[in-house]
């Protein structure tokens, strides 16, 4: 009950700041140019936006339920996209994406896979993640540096150093259990100057966390190739999510700029905005996408362009995504109720 009022407050939060940004976004629009601007776009290249949402999450699957095989799991590559979208999900609700593994754990333990194998699957497409992110926004950030203003440079560097520094702590916690003891130890000192409630309890939860990362470290010595290739499928997963802002640009009749370069910029985009503590990065998303494609599109066509990507990328599989929680928690309730009936029976004979 807690974890649903803490993710209720967490959707009434994201939907809030939907409406405001949406608010601040167009009060100073024309509806009509708008109106007109949706109307012209090439709906074809919208939709191939759309299957390179798919491919992201395909690629994620394809990869989770292949790393879930090499550790003894068995698990459809539809279940795993199922499991994909419920990470999706509860990571744009969550600041910094905090609610999405966790869900994914607790639905993959409810379809009877290891907590543990589970939990050493993600941590290992995590890092993959992180490695392929990192990369792609340093790169991409010095082919652009010159175009960017300070206040995009800043946003920038904030968003590597914060990357950087969750990416090491994950390869401390799976490598070093001193280091990763020594910093939870130091951790929990810092907390309890600030009173922090239930600080021991939640220093027990972390350390017996590690053991559960020291399992990653074997994985990954043991199967440097496969390491390689998830992380080549990972490539591919962010270059056709980056991609959507490219044929967004599409869409409008637009050619000027090539598919790298439109890709580098939703390199630098994500990167400053994906460790901000905001449901979804709701607000700053919009904001930074109006700055960095302000020399991209037209005024009048850049709050456009800004709707149409984020639709795509985000709120249009938001939805999606919910229904598939859906059928998952109601699949797992008629689980519990037809055991709860089967109990009933063996006791009554």
């Amino acid at each position: 009950m807690k974890e649903a009022k803490k993710y209720l407050k967490n959707m009434i939060l994201f939907v809030v700041l939907i409406a405001v940004t949406f608010y601040i976004v167009l009060k100073n629009q024309n509806i009509e140019d708008i109106k007109n601007a949706l109307l012209s776009v090439d709906i074809k290249y919208l939709l191939v936006g759309v299957a390179a949402m798919f491919v992201y999450f395909g690629c994620e699957a394809f990869n989770l339920k292949r790393t879930l095989g090499v550790l003894g799991e068995k698990s459809s590559f539809i279940h795993c996209f199922r499991y994909v979208l419920i990470g999706f999900f509860f990571s744009a609700i969550t600041p910094a994406a905090s609610g999405g593994q966790p869900m994914q754990i607790y639905f993959m333990h409810k379809d009877k896979l290891s907590g543990a194998k589970s939990t050493l699957s993600l941590l290992i497409l995590l890092c993959s993640y992180h490695i392929v992110t990192i990369t792609f926004a340093i790169i991409s950030f010095c082919f652009n540096v010159a175009t960017l203003t300070v206040p995009m440079r800043i946003m920038f560097v904030f968003g590597i150093i914060c990357s950087c520094t969750l990416f090491s702590l994950y390869l401390i916690g799976i490598f070093s259990k001193k280091t990763s003891r020594a910093l939870i130890g130091f951790g929990v000192k810092v907390l309890k100057l600030f009173k922090v409630k239930n600080i021991d309890e939640k220093e027990k939860k972390l350390v017996n966390g590690l053991d559960k990362y020291h399992g990653g470290a074997e994985y990954i010595k043991s199967n440097p190739r496969m390491m390689i290739k998830t992380i080549l499928i990972t490539m591919l997963q962010m270059a056709a999510y980056y991609s959507i802002s490219y044929w967004v640009y599409r869409s409008f009749g637009l050619s000027q700029n090539s598919l790298l370069s439109i890709l580098t910029i939703q390199s630098i985009l994500y990167i400053s905005v994906c460790v901000l503590p905001l449901p979804g990065s709701v607000g700053v998303s919009e904001g930074v996408f109006l700055g960095l494609y302000a020399k991209i599109y037209s005024e009048g066509l850049v709050g456009t362009a800004m709707m149409l990507h984020r639709g795509i990328s985000f709120y249009l599989f938001v939805i999606i995504c919910s229904i598939a929680v859906m059928y998952s928690t109601m699949k797992h309730k008629k689980e519990i109720e037809q055991e709860m009936v089967d109990e009933k029976v063996i006791i009554e004979k």
